[in-house]
């Protein structure tokens, strides 16, 4: 458990993401939160979950910095254990609210959207899907799971420019469903997914997975053939260069940031 913390308060647990400055995504974290994860689910004396990151970051997404150097048996690995824990979010039976805390594009979005609520702090924060300006394939699963919150149209035009929103924007596309400041987030959250758990628990999953069914056929599907296109595109010669680009530019923020 070295990339989140967690705790839990009258069967609510509270897992936050807790990887260096901006909570990226690396093939560890991914593990550890699947596996978590599926414990929670299975534990009866937890009834509902709230994630969130840290102030300012909820999660920047995919680490580049660290995928970019994976070899080929490790980036198969990292994105197929990453659409696992897509499916794993899915099909998670119990309440779950995202609380998120600051910036979440592309991988931290996925995170978010897989919830049932999310609220979001205020402030100079983007939350959306670029991946295919980095050079990513979107899987179809993708798709379903961000057109679920925004409808097919939008979703559709947002994945194809690489869209990132404003908060204000999130709210009104429906994106996020509440925005509160940082020190009301937790409270915001909890409020909600009390309401959730103050209801019958087998009436409610069974209705949330009746709910979702659609994208859950989706996401369970063999993804094998998903897969393979996504990595052929990887290792594109101008994927791998564009991905050099960003690589670059991050190191130079980072750099800024400590000078």
């Amino acid at each position: 458990m070295t990339t989140y913390q967690i705790s839990i308060k009258d069967k609510l647990a509270t897992l936050t993401l807790d990887r260096g400055r901006s909570n990226p995504i690396n093939h560890q974290m991914v593990k550890e939160l699947d596996a978590e994860i599926k414990n929670l689910e299975s534990d009866d004396n937890i009834g509902g979950l709230i994630l969130t990151g840290k102030e300012g970051f909820f999660s920047s997404g995919i680490d580049l910095m660290e995928v970019y150097d994976y070899d080929e048996g490790q980036i198969r690995e990292f994105w197929s254990d990453f659409l696992n824990l897509q499916s794993t979010l899915i099909n998670f039976k119990k309440p779950m609210v995202a609380a998120i805390s600051g910036h979440s594009p592309a991988g931290g979005c996925i995170l978010a959207i897989c919830c049932d609520y999310r609220v979001m702090v205020a402030g100079e924060f983007i939350i959306g899907l670029n991946e295919i300006p980095v050079g990513i394939i979107v899987p179809d699963s993708v798709f379903n799971l961000y057109a679920f919150w925004l409808g097919r149209r939008r979703a559709y035009q947002f994945l194809l420019e690489g869209k990132l929103l404003k908060v204000s924007e999130a709210f009104d596309f429906g994106l996020i469903d509440d925005v509160t400041s940082h020190e009301e987030l937790l409270n915001v959250a909890q409020t909600k997914i009390r309401s959730y758990m103050k209801l019958s628990p087998e009436t409610w999953s069974q209705s949330k997975l009746n709910l979702r069914r659609e994208l859950i056929n989706t996401i369970n599907t063999d993804q094998t053939e998903t897969l393979n296109r996504m990595l052929e595109q990887w290792w594109a010669p101008a994927t791998r260069k564009n991905l050099e680009m960003i690589i670059q530019n991050l190191k130079s923020r980072a750099s800024a940031v400590k000078n």
